[in-house]
């Protein structure tokens, strides 16, 4: 399990996923762990295709259809070229529904921790049957319910489910605003995925956290 940690992350951020996103500064401490960051993504960006819950306009791309497509062109690492599509898609969703300065989602995090997460993905694709049984699950997939498909891999806990389920989105119902944080770590990204229990069927709500420091 590898981590990414800095004593104080100073990072101008501009992510770009066919356009720029908003840039925004920190100035925390950063503890990631990028494994589990794929694992929370995978998921939600499963959930959010147009045959799920119908919040970013992927069909079935993470699915068993997909994944019959994509091994045509990517043999041996079609999973990786597909998760690659949709969480492009998720992002620019995600971040034309809500964005703010000083703000972090689960699809928006300082360029420090994407660069990382950069870099581990091409180790992940040298080992490709590591996570075959991860996608082959995140595929079988259904619904909206992002809590309880999180509860299904053993990534958030029932307190983490019953938490998320009680946060109140915000008045126009396109973001939740979890508490603010002084780090940005492992158990933040687990809210974060979680948030997403407050989306409904064709319904995005982004949940998000106001960095502080």
């Amino acid at each position: 399990m590898l981590y990414f940690r800095a004593a104080q992350s100073h990072a101008w951020a501009v992510r770009w996923i066919g356009r720029p996103i908003e840039v925004y500064v920190t100035t925390v401490p950063v503890t990631i762990d990028s494994e589990r960051l794929f694992q929370l993504r995978l998921v939600i960006a499963r959930l959010g295709e147009m045959d799920n819950a119908g919040w970013w306009n992927t069909r079935g791309a993470l699915g068993p259809t997909g994944a019959f497509v994509y091994r045509r062109g990517f043999p041996v690492t079609a999973a990786f070229a597909q998760a690659r599509v949709v969480f492009a898609v998720a992002a620019a969703r995600c971040q034309e529904v809500f964005t703010a300065p000083n703000c972090v989602t689960l699809w928006q995090m300082p360029a420090e921790v994407e660069d990382l997460f950069e870099d581990m993905w091409q180790q992940w694709l040298d080992a490709p049957d590591r996570w075959q049984s991860l996608f082959t699950t995140v595929a079988a997939l259904r619904g909206a319910d992002a809590a309880g498909a999180l509860l299904q891999l053993d990534l958030i806990t029932e307190r983490d489910a019953v938490a998320a389920r009680q946060v109140k989105p915000s008045p126009e119902a396109r973001s939740v605003k979890l508490d603010e944080v002084a780090a940005i770590d492992t158990p933040l990204l687990t809210l974060l995925a979680a948030g997403f229990a407050q989306a409904t069927p064709g319904r995005l709500v982004v949940p998000y956290v106001q960095v502080t420091g």
